[in-house]
C-alpha cells in the first residue's frame, strides 16, 4: 500500500480569471476503490489531468504509483482496425492474454477483440478499454464516467467488474454504480476537498446531517449577533446619557449630586462594557464564517408545460423500424401510448431503437429537417399542433457563446443565465465559448434551454449523461412537481424508477 500526497496544489488554466485549486492539501491510499465526486465544472477531470503530468501546477503531489487513464483515446485508424491489433498502442507492453482474461470477468467474449472496433457498440467499446486498463500491474487507475451511454445490461456488468477490484480513483455521477463499487470518497466541495470512508449513500447522508447542523449553528450564532448589537445599541445610548449629565455640573448649587470624577468612572465602564460586547460579536462573526461555505442548497427549477386539447398526445401500434440500405431491423411489434401526464421511459440495450424511435416522432410531429433513410411499417402518430422540446444526446453541436445560442434558440438570453446559475454554473463560464466547456455544462446548457421552452411534450434522450449528482436530484424534484408530458430514454436505473410513469420494453 502507498500513498498519493497532494500538497498546497494551486492551479488555474491560461487567461482564467479564477483557479480551478487554490492551496489544496489531501492524502489518499492506493489500494482504495476511490470515488471522486463534485458539481460540474469544480475541476474533476482536470485532477486527472494533474495526476497525469499533462498541466503545470504549483504545490506538490507526490505518488509512489504510475497512473493511468481510462478512456483511452482512439484515433480514427484505429477505429477501422481490430482491437487486438492495437493494444500495445495505447497501452505500452500491454499482453493480449491478460485482456482476455479481463473480459471474462467482464461477462464479454475474447471475440470482440478480433472486431473492427469502429462495428462495437457502446458498451463493447467500454469493456475492452477496462480491460485493457485493468490488465497492467501496479497502476493506480484513473477512471472517467465509465458508463456514459451504456444500456443497463453493460451498466451491470461494469458495476459487478468495479466492485471486484481495487486501487482506482472512479469518476462518476451514477448513484448506484458509486455505492457497488467505492469504500471512499474524495470530494469537491463548493470551498474545501475532503476524504470519508465509505460510498456515495454513506456520505450523503453524513452531508445532510453536517449541512443541517452548520445551519442550526449558523442561525444560533445570527440571533446571538443581533442581541450582542441590541445590548451595545443600549449601553452605548446609557454611556453617552450618564456623560451628558456631567454638563453644567455645579458641586456648590448642587452639593448631593454625584461628582464629575464618579459620573466619568460610570461612563468609563459602560464604555468597557460596549467595548467587551463588540468583541464579542467579533468572535460570532468569526465562528459564523465558513460554516455554510460547503452547504449545498439547490434552488428548485421551474418549467413550463402547455396543456394539448387532446388525451393521447402519441400512439404507435404494431410499430416497426427497418434500415432501407440494408433492411436491418431496429424492433418490430411496439405498441405504446404517451397520454396528457404520463412520464414515459424507453428502456433497452443499445442499438435497439430508442433514438431512432425517437426521431421518427420528431420528424412525424414536424421538427426534423430531413427525413430519415428508415422504412416504417405499422401506425406511429402525433397530436396536431403538438409541441415538443427535445434534448438531444449528441452535444458536438454547441458553439459560439451564450448570446448566439440564446438567438438560435429564441431564449431570453437573462432568463437563461438565470436557469444556469440554479443548476450552479458560474458567471464566469458566461464569457466562455461553449464548446469549452465540460460535457457537464454542455449538457446543462441543453437542459436549461429545455426548461425554457413550454412545450405540450419533453422528449428527452439521456439528459443526465456528465450531470453532477446534485444537478440530477434537482432534476427529479422539479418532475415530480410539475409533472410535464414526457418521453425519455434514461441509463440512470434509479432516476428512471423515480420519474418514469411507465417504461417500453424495446
Amino acid at each position: 500500500m502507498a500513498q498519493i500526497n497532494v500538497s498546497n496544489l494551486t492551479f488555474s488554466y491560461e487567461g482564467s480569471f479564477d483557479n480551478i485549486f487554490e492551496d489544496v492539501s489531501f492524502s489518499v491510499d492506493t489500494d482504495w476503490k476511490l470515488g471522486f465526486l463534485g458539481r460540474n465544472g469544480k475541476g474533476k477531470t482536470t485532477f486527472l489531468n494533474l495526476l497525469l503530468g499533462r498541466y503545470q501546477y504549483s504545490g506538490n503531489i507526490a505518488a509512489a504509483a504510475a497512473f493511468d487513464y481510462f478512456p483511452y483515446p482512439i484515433s480514427q485508424g484505429q477505429m477501422q482496425r481490430a482491437a487486438a491489433d492495437f493494444l500495445e498502442e495505447i497501452k505500452p507492453q500491454c499482453e493480449l492474454w491478460r485482456v482476455i482474461c479481463e473480459l471474462e470477468q467482464l461477462s464479454e467474449s475474447a471475440e470482440i477483440l478480433y472486431r473492427p472496433f469502429v462495428t462495437l457498440s457502446p458498451g463493447e467499446r467500454t469493456k475492452v478499454l477496462l480491460a485493457v486498463l485493468f490488465s497492467g500491474e501496479n497502476d493506480f487507475l484513473l477512471i472517467d464516467e465509465p458508463t456514459n451511454h451504456l444500456d443497463e445490461e453493460s451498466r451491470e456488468d461494469v458495476k459487478k467488474y468495479l466492485s471486484s477490484k481495487k486501487g482506482f480513483l472512479l469518476v462518476s455521477h451514477d448513484r448506484d454504480l458509486l455505492d457497488s463499487c467505492i469504500d471512499h470518497v474524495l470530494v469537491l466541495n463548493r470551498k474545501t476537498i475532503e476524504v470519508q470512508r465509505g460510498n456515495f449513500s454513506s456520505w450523503w447522508e453524513n452531508k445532510q446531517r453536517r449541512d443541517q447542523f452548520a445551519k442550526a449553528q449558523n442561525d444560533r450564532h445570527r440571533k446571538e449577533i443581533s442581541k450582542l448589537r441590541q445590548a451595545v445599541s443600549r449601553s452605548g445610548a446609557w454611556a453617552d446619557k450618564n456623560e451628558g449629565t456631567k454638563i453644567g455640573y455645579d458641586h456648590i448649587k448642587e452639593p448631593d449630586r454625584p461628582t464629575r470624577a464618579y459620573i466619568g468612572g460610570k461612563t468609563k465602564k459602560m464604555q468597557s462594557r460596549v467595548k467587551q460586547l463588540k468583541n464579542r460579536i467579533n468572535r460570532e462573526i468569526e465562528e459564523k464564517e465558513g460554516l455554510l461555505a460547503d452547504l449545498e442548497q439547490p434552488v428548485d427549477l421551474k418549467i413550463m408545460p402547455l396543456v394539448h386539447h387532446k388525451e393521447t398526445l402519441v400512439e404507435a401500434r404494431d410499430y416497426a423500424l427497418n434500415y432501407e440500405r440494408n433492411g436491418q431491423q431496429l424492433f418490430t411489434g411496439l405498441t405504446f401510448t404517451i397520454a396528457r401526464g404520463q412520464r414515459v421511459a424507453l428502456h433497452g440495450k443499445n442499438g435497439c431503437g430508442k433514438s431512432t424511435l425517437i426521431k421518427m416522432i420528431l420528424q412525424k410531429a414536424g421538427y426534423a429537417k430531413d427525413s430519415l433513410p428508415i422504412a416504417e411499417t405499422g401506425t406511429c402518430k402525433t397530436a396536431a399542433g403538438l409541441v415538443i422540446s427535445y434534448i438531444n444526446q449528441d452535444t458536438s453541436m454547441l458553439k459560439g457563446g451564450i448570446s448566439e445560442f440564446c438567438r438560435r434558440q429564441s431564449l431570453d438570453e437573462s432568463l437563461f443565465c438565470a436557469v444556469l446559475r440554479q443548476l450552479d454554473m458560474e458567471r464566469v463560464q458566461f464569457v466562455k465559448k461553449i464548446e469549452d466547456y465540460s460535457e457537464g455544462q454542455k449538457k446543462k446548457i441543453l437542459l436549461a434551454a429545455s426548461l425554457l421552452t413550454p412545450a405540450h411534450l419533453y422528449i428527452w434522450d439521456e439528459p443526465l449523461n456528465y450531470i453532477d449528482v446534485f444537478s440530477r436530484m434537482q432534476v427529479e424534484k422539479l418532475l415530480l412537481q410539475y409533472q410535464p408530458t414526457m418521453l425519455f430514454v434514461e441509463h440512470d436505473a434509479r432516476f428512471r424508477e423515480k420519474i418514469a410513469t411507465a417504461v417500453v420494453e424495446m
